[in-house]
């Protein structure tokens, strides 16, 4: 499953590389623009951090994955889309404000070489971060104890519910 969602992710974020590092070779300036903008985004939201103030809210979505996506799907056609979408980061809810930052992170290096380098970095440790998270949930819910049935009081009948199980 870890594969899933993290050859997306260096995939994609070495194509962002490739794309921002010859964009940066046309126009040098690009990169300079690119780490001063890292620079201020950096300094705003770590100001907002020391000042107990909410600030702006962190790029991202509102939603995931499309269900329409997943409907009448078999399970491992489901994963390879989760992967798809989830590994990048780019189409799906990053709740994290230094999300933004790693675009201009890769913009502001200094060459192709080292762009695609760091671009497959943050894929490869954001697809793995975002798959190990959901092996770690799904292992947490099945360990996860049943609930117990509740005791029958002896004032009132016994009814019968349908059990609850915490599901993913």
């Amino acid at each position: 499953m870890v594969f899933a969602y993290a050859i997306p992710a260096v995939v994609s974020w070495g194509l962002l590389g490739l794309g921002l590092g010859a964009l940066g070779l046309i126009t040098p300036v690009l990169r300079g623009t690119a780490l001063a903008a890292a620079a201020a985004y950096g300094c705003y939201y770590g100001l907002v951090e020391l000042s107990g103030r909410r600030g702006m809210a962190p790029p991202g979505r509102a939603w995931q994955v499309p269900q329409a996506m997943l409907i009448k799907v078999r399970p491992r056609q489901r994963v390879v889309v989760w992967g798809a979408l989830l590994g990048p980061g780019f189409a799906t809810r990053n709740p994290f404000a230094g999300f933004g930052m790693l675009p201009l992170a890769v913009t502001a290096m200094p060459g192709v070489g080292a762009a695609v380098v760091v671009g497959a970095g943050i894929g490869l440790a954001h697809g793995t971060a975002r798959a190990s998270a959901l092996l770690r949930d799904a292992r947490d819910l099945s360990a996860a104890p049943a609930e117990p049935e509740p005791r029958p009081s002896r004032n009132r009948p016994q009814v019968s519910r349908p059990r609850t199980s915490r599901c993913c």
